[in-house]
């Protein structure tokens, strides 16, 4: 009876022998048009007093939303992303002096139609804005199209799989694990600086949004026989 219950003691705390597994990685890329592009557009207004210097800075902002709202853009496509307000200050030999006050604020736009982006950019430039950043392309499906990319990328880790058991005279089994590395990418996202800005023309700023790429990457552990 001891002797039976030393065996199954024993037998259960032997470790269960190791599936023999392969580790690999994937990448998916799906190259897509965009149809949507978001930028960034800044106020910033300068005074003797902060609270000058905060309403001057309202007013440049007020006018910039009601003409981006005038073109047609939602107001729920614009939202503020900072409200900063500073001293400045003049240094000359080793003293440092108030100059005035700086206020800035920066709200982040969302164009849904690509053909608008140039007017845009220059209805903000005329209407007082003093910085314009960030401009990005997106994809209005982008969950859609990264599921494609994971799906890309799991096919080519199995690809890669099979050719290596096959390089060492085995073949793949069961999948035992995945593990999603990276999912995301975008476009080209040019940035505008002041100097390009202050050019008005008739013409509205040219913009090309050209193509961007969705990535995914992931890790899969497949047994082999």
């Amino acid at each position: 009876m001891f002797i039976a219950v030393m065996f199954a003691l024993l037998t259960a705390q032997a470790p269960a022998p190791e599936t023999p597994s392969i580790v690999v990685s994937g990448e998916g890329v799906v190259k897509a048009t965009p149809d949507q592009a978001w930028v960034r557009i800044g106020a910033e207004s300068r005074s003797k007093t902060s609270k000058d210097a905060q309403q001057r800075n309202a007013e440049v902002m007020t006018a910039v939303q009601q003409k981006l709202v005038g073109l047609g853009i939602a107001k729920e496509a614009i939202r503020t992303v900072g409200v900063d307000l500073q001293l400045e200050f003049d240094y000359q030999n080793g003293k440092q002096t108030p100059r005035g006050y700086v206020a800035r604020n920066t709200i982040e736009v969302r164009i849904d139609d690509l053909a608008r982006v140039g007017n845009v950019l220059d209805a903000a430039v005329g209407s007082g804005a003093a910085t314009i950043h960030g401009l990005r392309f997106d994809v209005k499906a982008r969950e859609t199209i990264e599921q494609e990319a994971l799906k890309t990328a799991v096919g080519n880790a199995l690809a890669k799989a099979d050719a290596i058991a096959s390089g060492a005279k085995r073949a793949t089994d069961r999948i035992l694990r995945i593990e999603e590395l990276f999912t995301g990418g975008g476009g080209p996202q040019p940035m505008m600086e002041r100097a390009v800005m202050m050019k008005m023309a008739d013409t509205p700023t040219p913009i090309e949004a050209g193509e961007i790429e969705i990535r995914a990457q992931v890790r899969v552990t497949v047994a082999i026989k």
